[in-house]
C-alpha cells in the first residue's frame, strides 16, 4: 500500500475529505522546497508537548485486548509527528489556532483531569468544531478531486484546533511502519491476485 492509499483511507476516517490547510501542508511535507517562513516562531513548552501527546493517544489509545494488540498515537511518534507538522508545514492562521487551542487546554487543566474528564472535554470540542465549521462553510477538498487551495485563503481564521489535532494523530499514524502493520496484514512477498473473503477481524492486506 503505498502513501496516497493510505492516505486515502486516513480521508474516509475523517468523513471523505481532509481539510484544504492539511493539504497544503501535506504537499510542503511530500515536497519540501525550502524552510517554512513561519516555523521559527511556532514553539511548544513541554506542557503544551505533554498535551498534544495525551489528546493524540485518546484519540487512537494502544490496544492490549488479547485478540488485538496494537501501538498507541505515542508509541508510533505521533507527537513528534504532529509538531513538526505544524512548525514546518502549515501557515500562521493555523499555527495561531492550534496554539490558541493549547492554551485553552492548559487553563482547563487538561492534565490534570481524569480519563473520563478527558473525553468529555474532547467530545465537546468535537461538537463546538462541527458547528463551527458548518457556521464558517469551510469548502474542503474531497481526495480525488482537483485541489482547489485558493479557497483557504479567504479563510480569515484558521482551521479549528481539534480538526487539526485529528487530522494529524491519523495522517502521522497510518503513515507510520507500526501503524500500518497494526491495521494491515503485510505481505512482502504476494503470490497471485484473487478474491479472497476476509475471515471476522481478519486485517486487510498491503503489500
Amino acid at each position: 500500500m503505498n502513501r496516497r492509499d493510505v492516505i486515502k483511507n486516513v480521508a474516509l476516517m475523517l468523513g471523505g475529505a481532509f481539510s484544504a490547510p492539511t493539504l497544503m501542508a501535506m504537499n510542503h511535507w511530500e515536497n519540501p522546497i525550502k524552510t517554512h517562513p513561519n516555523g521559527a516562531t511556532f514553539s511548544l513548552t513541554q506542557t503544551q508537548r505533554n498535551i498534544v501527546a495525551e489528546i493524540a493517544e485518546l484519540i487512537l489509545p494502544k490496544t492490549t485486548a488479547p485478540n488485538e494488540v496494537s501501538p498507541g498515537a505515542k508509541d508510533v511518534g505521533v507527537p513528534a509527528f504532529i509538531e513538526m507538522m505544524m512548525k514546518d508545514c502549515y501557515l500562521q492562521p493555523e499555527q495561531q489556532s492550534f496554539m490558541e487551542g493549547l492554551e485553552k487546554m492548559e487553563q482547563v487543566k487538561f492534565l490534570e483531569l481524569n480519563d473520563n474528564e478527558r473525553k468529555g472535554i474532547l467530545k465537546y470540542l468535537e461538537q463546538e468544531t462541527k458547528a463551527e465549521m458548518k457556521a464558517r462553510q469551510m469548502k474542503q477538498t474531497k481526495m480525488g478531486d482537483n485541489d482547489d487551495h485558493e479557497d483557504i485563503k479567504k479563510v480569515a481564521k484558521g482551521l479549528p484546533f481539534w480538526r487539526l489535532i485529528k487530522e494529524l494523530t491519523l495522517l502521522g499514524y497510518f503513515t507510520s511502519e507500526e501503524g500500518i502493520k497494526a491495521s494491515f496484514e503485510y505481505v512482502q512477498i504476494p503470490g497471485k491476485v484473487e478474491n479472497i473473503k476476509l475471515k471476522p477481524n481478519q486485517k486487510s492486506y498491503a503489500y
